[in-house]
């Protein structure tokens, strides 16, 4: 393949599509824990405050991952990492599922939690590499497929169940697919070499510096503005991930076998906003996006906690997946476009900050469901998209 080349090559749309396909495992394997999230609860007899202590060790193996990840990505290539990550996490899954013990099950998450903090640095800077060669914005679509990973995960698994089909069979099931697409496209990703090549072709910076000094580019006035913003819409995220089914069956009054719609709705929603992204951001501004879905993910969240109904819960679910869909994908287009900042630290860098927000935030809400209620929870996180509506909206009236 000619790296100076911008139109795509065959090598360049079978990358892509392995990319995309590695973005729907990662999202399988993190949307099949949301179903079993009420029954780990229950089978470990946890309350509200409990349970976000576990669910902290799985941000937490996460945030310990995402740095990390991104000097082995600079190493090794994100082919290798991506691999790795999709392979443990498969071989985590069913364990989610069967443990009884408190130990090992906060054991299980955290390393469940660091294969998908490595998983996500790599995909997501190995898709900036393809979407630089392919010559135009692809990284709404990746994404999308990570929400139809989603959808797969959290709906497919409780249909399985609800069709008479054993719990352990289904996860194990997933699992294998989830094995099966990795070995099939691990060829299809551009190498280590080949990704080197490309982010020297496609480098805005005048100089190369030193790795020394790219560590302290973390600190960067933009990367954490980026990564803050990121903190709080992943934090919508993590809620409806690790909250809705609970949220769902305690407070709505839903059956538990379907208690994963509400992941189910949000996903569907992000798919197909994510899926018509690219041509949504080529005709609107990125400042557009960004104001205008938070704010209809923050309306969103209100609906689904002041519905007395569970539909008004999906509705409120529903609209929140529309609203914060192409925001995250637009964050990593602009950290990896970030003058004098290299993509392998400004992606691991808004990629931790955000993350801490999806993985780790939840742990936050359950403190203040456990003092408050689950309802006031979600409320609090519709008031932190309002602040990233106006906090994105003075940022771009500054620039």
């Amino acid at each position: 393949m000619k790296i100076g080349l911008v139109m795509p090559t065959e090598q360049v749309l079978k990358a892509r599509l392995a990319t995309k396909l590695i973005f729907l495992v990662c999202g399988l394997g993190m949307a099949s824990w949301a179903p079993m999230v009420p029954s780990a609860k229950d089978r470990l007899a946890l309350n509200d405050a409990s349970l976000g202590l576990l669910l902290l060790l799985l941000g937490a193996g996460a945030m310990l991952m995402m740095p990390i990840s991104g000097l082995l990505v600079s190493r090794f290539g994100s082919r290798l990492i991506m691999a790795c990550a999709s392979l443990i996490m498969a071989l985590a899954l069913p364990l989610l599922l069967l443990l009884s013990s408190t130990a090992t099950m906060a054991i299980t998450l955290f390393i469940f939690g660091s294969a998908i903090g490595a998983i996500d640095v790599a995909m997501n800077s190995h898709g900036v590499q393809v979407q630089n060669v392919y010559g135009s914005p692809i990284m709404s679509s990746l994404h999308g497929l990570f929400s139809v990973g989603g959808l797969l995960g959290s709906l497919g698994l409780g249909f399985l169940i609800k069709m008479g089909l054993n719990p352990l069979y289904a996860i194990m099931g997933i699992a294998a697919l989830m094995i099966l697409i990795t070995l099939t496209q691990y060829r299809y990703l551009f190498s280590a070499e080949v990704e080197r090549q490309v982010m020297v072709r496609f480098s805005t910076r005048d100089e190369k510096p030193t790795e020394s000094k790219q560590r302290f580019k973390w600190m960067h006035g933009s990367v954490v503005f980026l990564g803050i913003m990121c903190f709080a819409v992943f934090l919508a995220e993590g809620a409806i991930l690790d909250w809705s089914a609970v949220f769902l069956r305690d407070i709505k009054g839903i059956d538990a076998t379907l208690a994963g719609a509400g992941y189910a709705a949000f996903s569907v929603a992000m798919a197909i906003m994510r899926l018509v992204g690219d041509k949504l951001v080529a005709r609107l501004t990125g400042k557009m996006v960004v104001v205008g879905g938070s704010l209809l993910g923050a309306v969103g969240l209100l609906i689904a906690v002041m519905s007395p109904w569970v539909w008004g819960g999906l509705v409120g679910f529903v609209l929140l997946g529309l609203g914060v869909a192409n925001v995250v994908p637009l964050f990593f287009s602009a950290a990896a476009g970030l003058p004098g900042i290299a993509p392998t630290v400004s992606i691991p860098a808004i990629t931790t900050i955000g993350y801490t927000g999806l993985l780790a935030g939840p742990a936050l809400l359950g403190f203040i469901a456990y003092h408050f209620s689950l309802s006031v929870a979600l409320g609090f996180v519709a008031l932190l998209l309002l602040l990233v509506a106006l906090g994105y909206q003075l940022k771009g009236q500054a620039s």
